[in-house]
């Protein structure tokens, strides 16, 4: 049997890991600014997250749910007190694309209401739910057709409260900072502006942090830089350093009831020892604040060309918008300068390094940058 191929691949095969850096089959190091997607938050291989793991698998190892873990209740505690959220609850599940559609179904069963209002370039992940709200013609499929979703540019307050007027509305989703859609972010103004409307119509304010979440912007969720809080916020990626583990944090305007929501896999033993320890580890090394200082490093010090037509992001959410496509570019990061980073479309150079990258480390990016762009 063979992979069904959907994946583009590039020829390079990881056997270790350890910080930012990446060894293949050959010997040869990579310096990693991509983490898998965002996913590797504390660094590969960081020994209290492997400790951990290791520790909590020679207890009872995998086990999920239909039983009382002590764990899920500690996980609960510790996101409440580091995001700021401790009145929220707190629901487990495997991934982001999970947590947003569990998002989308509470907030519909809460308002009794269809309708979801989504932005433009928006990602949401992978399963038919969330799919549906995602902006990407090239994923979705007549599958999702039933699904009562409508698009409309970000940053676009009128359009948000027309699509409001016409009632119907269950919950309106937006990204902290757009990942895949190209590392757009909404102001402060609109996202102050959402809270409000949604208020004034009885619509769930949902923010998908999935990938802009956990630190990587200087703040735990990147919400919190417009002073806002919304009533559902999913997450994913790097909650648990690569381990598959997702969550959403529900505000107390909502009422559980049993079978309301459901996972096989979500919460289980592993994931919960892996995200406690990335809880540990980001606040024991100050990654937040790593984070910002590293990124806005990088920000200030790329160099300036007119193939480039802007830089966004916060921290190390960062995208590099070019006047061309980035392929070739990427390719001279990988293959002469050994340097792994991501895209968005085709223009977008995609910044995502785990949260303990150092500015030695930044350097070495910025002088092969300089290089390969000259």
């Amino acid at each position: 049997m063979e992979l069904f191929d959907v994946y583009s691949l590039f020829d390079v095969t990881p056997v270790k890991a350890k910080g930012c850096t990446v060894w293949d089959d050959k010997g040869q190091e990579y310096l990693d600014l991509y983490g898998g997607h965002a996913v590797i938050s504390v660094g590969h291989s960081h020994p209290q997250y492997v400790a951990a793991l290791t520790e909590q698998l020679n207890k009872i190892g995998f086990y999920s749910n239909s039983v009382r873990n002590p764990l899920q209740e500690e996980l609960a505690r510790r996101i409440g007190e580091v995001s700021g959220y401790e009145d929220y609850t707190l629901f487990l599940d495997n991934s982001g694309a999970e947590s947003n559609e569990n998002a989308a179904k509470l907030a519909s069963f809460a308002t009794g209401k269809d309708r979801i209002i989504a932005f433009r370039k928006s990602f949401h992940g992978r399963t038919s739910g969330a799919v549906a709200l995602t902006d990407n013609p090239a994923i979705v499929s007549p599958f999702n057709a039933h699904h009562r979703v409508t698009f409309v540019d970000l940053n676009d307050g009128d359009a948000v409260l027309d699509e409001l007027s016409k009632g119907g509305v269950a919950a309106v989703i937006i990204e902290g900072i757009q990942g895949c859609g190209g590392i757009n972010l909404p102001t402060n103004g609109f996202m102050q502006a959402l809270r409000r409307m949604c208020d004034q119509y009885g619509a769930a304010l949902i923010l998908d942090e999935v990938q802009s979440g956990y630190g990587r912007t200087g703040k735990f969720f990147a919400h919190q830089w417009a002073g806002i809080k919304p009533d559902i916020i999913t997450m994913g990626k790097g909650i648990a350093n690569g381990f598959p583990c997702g969550g959403i944090l529900i505000s107390p305007r909502f009422q559980a009831r049993k079978g309301m929501l459901g996972t096989t896999f979500g919460g289980n033993y592993l994931a919960c020892a892996g995200a406690l320890a990335v809880l540990d580890i980001i606040e024991q090394e100050g990654l937040m604040a790593n984070a910002l200082a590293v990124g806005e490093y990088i920000k200030e010090a790329l160099p300036k060309s007119d193939r480039i037509k802007e830089v966004r992001g916060k921290g190390l959410m960062l995208g590099i918008e070019f006047n061309e496509p980035v392929a070739p570019l990427r390719q001279k990061l990988l293959y002469d300068k050994h340097i792994f980073t991501g895209v968005a479309g085709q223009n977008m150079i995609r910044l995502l390094a785990p949260l303990c990258l150092t500015k030695a480390e930044a350097d070495r990016f910025l002088t092969a940058f300089s290089e390969v762009l000259a």
